[in-house]
């Protein structure tokens, strides 16, 4: 595809982003579910993460969430009425399967059967997503994701799944930002299982990506004309400085943050600079490996949310240490209130880049949004003005890359609803949707409004 510069701006409405651009909003199973012992489901690395003293910041878990498990017509009836044509979904694992070889859980099958349902009975597309962090922990009692046989176990999960809701679902996402999954998980500690360890982590990256690309035809051949991608957590990195030091941190931090996981998609293999770096800490790659995690797709999902601002620091002594580099956070930025950076000309770079650079196809923007603490007021409203002027922005960058020749296809805002916000608990709130968490109120809140009349038409960023 070629990129064109400096194409003309069109209004921010609706209607620009072209007839076939698909407006939804994302969700997961673990942050929204609940009913975390109902109709068969077994324990995941979350449950058991969120039962360990010190992991969850107000020491909550997902046993109850949103209780979208059964309050979730209530949930697509605000959907249909935002004028939402598309919804992105998570299975979760452990209402499948209680573990490697053992059958698959009919109640949890007809439980996402009756979701599909209620989607398209409402008019929107149902984009389910295989793996959103919810491993069974029967699987990782025996090695978790650094095991090559939950490979196996998520290609036979895959195929279960998409056997039964192939029929209406044409739209899969193997796995959520398999960054998350691996370094989060297993690097820094951040979130389950909690590991610390370099060796693992990297391991548990490659295993994650070939799941992804073995699962790839066994989703077309149980899926008529299936659309197969994979959601990417990406960033744009820039340096904390304008010295050749920083300049080269900015190189080796790209290099793991994000081609580790474009290049081999794309068939490039392992950047070569990388794996220098990782020495001992490399993961075992065995002969077909990269073939296999390169299988062609049908579009690229991007999760975006800020940059990495990065500096050089020799001899770093944190878990990706090899790396010599550290995230800086500059003071001079503008900052959601979970601290994150706003800036959505980056959303406008990756999406150029990811065109330029690889080729994909459609891209999808399948996460974006923002965590302010928002407040009820005494008529029941949620103003949350500045998550409106957030959503405006980032629309407007996905729009500036379209004009630029990117064939960006559709925007998932994350979330619709408040939800569990993994290690923060329920301390961050994202959704466009207010929930009150004692009473499971819903209340759509001003960035929802907003969007629900973007939507309609009836207003223009």
């Amino acid at each position: 595809m070629t990129i064109q510069k400096n194409a003309p701006h069109q209004p921010l409405a609706r209607a620009s982003f072209g007839d076939d651009f698909l407006w939804g909003c994302s969700t997961s199973a673990f942050q929204i579910e609940g009913a975390g012992s109902t109709d068969g489901r077994v324990a995941s690395i979350w449950d058991t993460f969120c039962a360990t003293p010190g992991k969850i910041r107000d020491g909550a878990n997902g046993q109850v969430a949103c209780d979208h498990y059964h309050r979730w017509p209530e949930d697509f009836d605000i959907g249909q009425s935002l004028g939402l044509n598309a919804y992105r979904f998570s299975v979760a694992w452990p209402r499948i399967f209680s573990g490697a070889g053992q059958p698959p859980n009919e109640a949890g099958l007809d439980f996402y059967s009756r979701l599909v349902d209620g989607m398209l009975e409402r008019g929107l597309q149902p984009w389910a997503t295989l793996y959103h962090w919810d491993l069974p922990q029967a699987l990782q009692d025996q090695g978790g994701w650094a095991n090559r046989a939950t490979v196996d176990a998520f290609v036979d999960y895959a195929d279960v799944v998409t056997r039964r809701l192939g029929d209406r679902v044409r739209h899969w996402i193997t796995h959520n930002e398999p960054w998350c999954t691996a370094m989060h998980g297993n690097l820094d500690g951040m979130h389950a299982p909690g590991l610390r360890d370099a060796a693992t982590a990297l391991q548990v990256c490659h295993h994650v990506l070939l799941s992804h690309g073995l699962a790839v035809p066994v989703i077309r051949a149980n899926v008529p004309q299936a659309q197969v991608g994979i959601a990417l957590s990406l960033h744009p990195i820039r340096a904390a400085s304008d010295s050749e030091a920083d300049r080269q941190a900015v190189a080796r931090h790209d290099g793991f943050r994000n081609r580790w996981f474009l290049d081999p998609l794309y068939g490039r293999g392992y950047p070569q600079e990388t794996l220098a770096l990782l020495g001992a800490a490399a993961p075992a790659v065995l002969e077909g490996d990269m073939d296999a995690i390169a299988a062609p797709t049908d579009f690229v999902g991007l999760n975006y949310y800020f940059p990495e601002v990065v500096r050089d620091v020799p001899g770093s002594g944190a878990p990706a240490g090899f790396l010599r580099t550290e995230v800086a956070l500059p003071q001079d930025r503008e900052r959601t209130d979970f601290g994150w950076e706003v800036a959505p000309d980056g959303l406008t770079e990756l999406l150029l880049r990811i065109a330029r650079e690889y080729q994909p196809g459609p891209v999808y923007v399948t996460e974006n949004g923002s965590s302010y603490d928002d407040a009820v007021q005494a008529d029941g409203s949620v103003d949350d003005e500045a998550r409106r002027h957030y959503l405006v922005r980032h629309l407007a960058a996905v729009r500036a890359a379209q004009e630029q020749g990117v064939e960006v296809k559709g925007y998932f805002a994350w979330s619709l609803l408040d939800n569990f916000e993994w290690s923060e608990g329920y301390l961050r709130r994202f959704g466009i949707v207010h929930v009150d968490f004692e009473t499971q109120q819903r209340t759509v809140k001003s960035s929802g409004r907003w969007y629900r009349e973007f939507l309609h038409g009836r207003n223009e960023g």
